[in-house]
């Protein structure tokens, strides 16, 4: 995979971290604003870039806190696409989460096995109420 220009790399990781910053404050909608900036600047095709996994990411989890969960879901669906992106576990649980309560809770249930697939039960411990994500696993049988 080819490298972003060192010029460009460092633009990126400053909207990066502004939408960082943003986010911590409890601003979700400057983080967006700053993490959809980032991805304006990636060359086409953006989805090529491992920088767009994580701004997705990024973005789908600040529509989350939101209470935006059709955004959530669409941004976690499209860094899918990106680098790396299936093997994150945390792309999957958000992604189960945002499904789920948007009433998919096929989808919700593949995604949150991927993510118990992937960090076991870590990640459903990462966070307060993961429990009851994982509850959900258990109830369907999918896990013990």
């Amino acid at each position: 995979m080819n490298s972003l220009p060192d010029a460009l790399h460092q633009r990126i990781e400053v909207l990066s971290e502004q939408g960082n910053q943003h986010f911590d404050a409890g601003r979700q909608a400057a983080a967006i604003s700053a993490w959809q900036a980032a991805l304006e600047l990636l060359p086409p095709p953006a989805v090529q870039w491992e920088a767009w996994t994580w701004l997705q990411t990024a973005i789908g989890d600040a529509y989350f806190q939101l209470g935006n969960f059709a955004a959530a879901r669409a941004a976690l669906l499209d860094a899918l696409n990106g680098p790396g992106a299936q093997e994150n576990p945390f792309v999957h649980y958000r992604l189960g989460q945002a499904s789920s309560r948007l009433g998919q809770e096929a989808e919700a249930r593949e995604h949150l096995l991927r993510a118990y697939m992937l960090d076991g039960e870590d990640i459903f411990h990462a966070e307060p109420g993961g429990e009851g994500w994982l509850g959900l696993l258990r109830q369907a049988g999918l896990v013990d």
